[in-house]
């Protein structure tokens, strides 16, 4: 089979990913589009000059694409994998899946209507000792699995999510929908199920006080600066920070409560204004309970430990302990078997550890909490998918 000719659309932050889906023999980058002279700069720098550098990704459909990814700004996920979808080209959409229920929605309906293959980026479901977890779970080292906690400490969140398109409801609908999309993914795919009801409540408690929030010169749509260029993980506290985007309009803290569609009851909670940064998962079931220590995101080698019998007070020796090893490439090797698994879904089809379901399930919690939270903890119900689209993606997007 001839390498498979990939597009790009948005030469951003996350663009690096869809260099790793240049394999001889297996798939070449050869078209790009970004509205702005950095991202077309950037392209060239990435792909190598061969590639077909577009500022308009219309102009990409004449280059003989067999996939494409897109990896625009969050509130940008939707007319593009559109348009590629109705063209026939199996598209990679960068998570969260789109910052509304009704554009989740909307693309699933287009996947289907076209029966072209779309493939949602939730590198998580990669993650080595998330892959253990799960296995874990399903060899029944806890029992039924009757409740998952995530914590997660985002230690960087000021930098990463402050300082630009982020920090912007109208751009993100909120960190809890853009960052928590992750790990709520992640709870519904260690337990089993999807959200049902949520009740939340967050805070804009630090980011939002700051008074040398001030617009960086020379950052624009035309002409944008990114986390890179402002990065300094030596700035502390998280009040130091300086540079903020001029409009800062979400939480910076915010927990939910959740009960899954198969009874499990969870929980999340996510700040971006503490020391360390790393996500902690607890499961737990009717026999026992697990939970990681670190998560293999920086190339350490996290633990896993698993808890069975009876003891009075915290001990740290488990009944059970595995140390999982890590990928060398970004995320812990996710990034690289995300990369594959799509390559191979645009050429054959098939079964994928990722769902175009479960991706638009995590936003429709993502967007339910973030209600409930702006709505002084309201119970808050989220709407299932249609029926006809999930009967759809769980045959692997054949319709029968």
């Amino acid at each position: 089979m001839s390498e498979l000719r990939v597009g790009v659309v948005g030469i951003g932050q996350r663009a690096p990913l869809a260099a790793g889906a240049n394999r001889p023999g297996v798939a070449r980058v050869v078209s790009c589009a970004d509205p702005s002279p950095r991202g077309r700069a950037d392209a060239v720098d990435l792909f190598g000059a061969g590639v077909t550098v577009h500022t308009d990704y219309h102009d990409m459909v004449d280059d003989g694409l067999d996939a494409v990814f897109v990896l625009t700004p969050d509130d940008r996920h939707v007319e593009p994998s559109l348009f590629f979808l109705t063209a026939g080209v199996p598209v990679f959409v960068e998570k969260p899946l789109a910052i509304t229920l009704d554009d989740c929605d909307r693309l699933l309906r287009g996947a289907f209507d076209s029966g072209t293959r779309l493939y949602v980026g939730h590198n998580l479901r990669h993650l080595p000792v998330l892959r253990r977890m799960r296995e874990m779970i399903d060899e029944g080292l806890v029992g039924q699995v009757r409740s998952v906690w995530c914590r997660h400490f985002v230690g960087h969140g000021g930098d990463f999510y402050f300082k630009d398109w982020h920090a912007e409801r109208a751009r993100t609908t909120g960190l809890l929908l853009q960052k928590g999309a992750h790990d709520l993914d992640v709870i519904h795919w260690l337990a089993g199920g999807y959200s049902r009801e949520v009740v939340a409540m967050g805070d804009l408690a630090v980011y939002g006080t700051n008074p040398r929030r001030a617009e960086r010169t020379g950052s624009s749509d035309e002409d944008p600066a990114r986390m890179p260029d402002w990065f300094d993980p030596g700035i502390w506290p998280p009040s130091a920070l300086t540079g903020l985007n001029p409009v800062v309009d979400v939480e910076d803290i915010s927990m939910m409560l959740t009960r899954l569609d198969n009874g499990v009851l969870a929980s999340y909670q996510q700040c971006h204004f503490t020391p360390d940064y790393w996500r902690n998962y607890t499961v737990i079931g009717d026999e026992g309970r697990l939970e990681n220590f670190g998560d293999g995101l920086d190339d350490d080698n996290p633990t896993v430990k698993v808890w069975n019998s009876r003891r009075h007070g915290y001990r740290s020796d488990a009944d059970h302990t595995e140390t999982v090893t890590g990928g060398n490439s970004t995320h812990g090797g996710a990034d690289d078997q995300l990369v594959a698994e799509f390559l191979r879904f645009a050429a054959e089809g098939g079964p994928t550890r990722t769902s175009p379901v479960a991706a638009r399930e995590a936003v429709a919690a993502g967007t339910a909490a973030t209600a409930s939270l702006r709505a002084s903890g309201a119970h808050t119900p989220v709407p299932p998918p249609a029926p006809d689209l999930v009967r759809y993606f769980a045959a692997h997007q054949g319709k029968q």
